[in-house]
């Protein structure tokens, strides 16, 4: 979005993709859309293996809460657990919590993650990042160790992403490219996203693949984009012709930030995000 961000953070990438919402389970909406705070429950399963990738399966289940509003900002609870099973009878697993609040002008970011995998010692990522009147972000880790580092004033957080893809969309427009960070790996990496918006899905229009999403009578209502997101390693220089992207996400986005049909593409497999729970909330108005 990489055999999982290389095989040995296969897990940690299907976690840290949906931890961060880059792969935008519900954020914040397009101005004058209202924003639906819910909880959210999505199935993993393997859709296909390609070339020698020793994946045999893949499973795991996410759930993800999402609240918040536009004086208070928007904060993310999320679990995933994973499963990959690969040759010689191996078995990989991992768990995967994080939370992260965003203000909703998409100046302050914090974030805390923590992961593990099969029996190994928890590792943790957490942090802050400010966006300072020029527009750089400082970014402040607490863990995995002290350190504060500045980032350019183009890159954006996570919800702020999800949001400009909205708007695009409302807007006709096909394309997006945006930075994003969003604490990822060990807190400091900078991805390169590369969106493709298809055409608007009429609320009433049947899905071809029904969920619980498809069933709800709230989102019925709605209409929803299809989008792909392209995650590049901002750093990395391709020897020859164009750079391949890490991963890649697809999902249907609704115009108030939900998100079904979730499809994560790791280039040597592919996992599919079924919803299989919501559960609308409450958003609490400004005061």
């Amino acid at each position: 979005m990489v055999s999982v961000r290389a095989f040995s953070r296969i897990l940690g990438v299907l976690g840290s993709v949906a931890a961060s919402c880059s792969f935008a389970l519900a954020q914040a909406p397009a101005a004058g859309v209202p924003f639906l705070a819910h909880e959210a429950a999505y199935a993993l399963s393997l859709a296909r293996a390609r070339g020698n990738a020793s994946v045999n399966s893949a499973n795991g289940r996410i759930v993800y809460k999402f609240g918040g509003n536009a004086c208070d900002g928007y904060s993310t609870d999320f679990r995933q657990v994973s499963r990959i099973e690969s040759g010689e009878d191996r078995t990989t697993t991992s768990d995967l919590r994080s939370t992260n609040w965003e203000d909703a002008k998409g100046n302050s970011y914090r974030f805390k993650v923590v992961s593990r995998t099969n029996d190994a010692e928890p590792s943790y990522v957490e942090g802050t990042a400010e966006r300072g009147p020029d527009g750089t972000i400082t970014v402040k880790l607490k863990q995995p160790a002290a350190k504060t580092f500045t980032l350019d004033k183009d890159i954006v957080f996570p919800t702020e992403q999800t949001r400009r893809i909205i708007e695009a969309a409302k807007a006709d427009k096909r394309v997006l490219e945006l930075a994003v960070y969003d604490g990822s790996d060990n807190g400091e990496k900078v991805y390169n996203t590369f969106a493709v918006i298809g055409q608007p899905i009429a609320g009433d229009r049947a899905s071809a693949s029904p969920d619980v999403a498809s069933k709800n009578d709230r989102l019925k209502t709605q209409t929803r984009w299809p989008v792909t997101v392209s995650y590049y390693d901002r750093t990395a220089k391709p020897d020859k012709g164009e750079q391949t992207p890490l991963y890649t996400m697809s999902f249907e986005l609704y115009e108030d930030g939900v998100s079904r049909a979730l499809v994560l593409d790791y280039n040597d497999f592919v996992v599919n995000g079924t919803m299989d729970k919501f559960e609308a909330g409450q958003t609490k108005p400004c005061k």
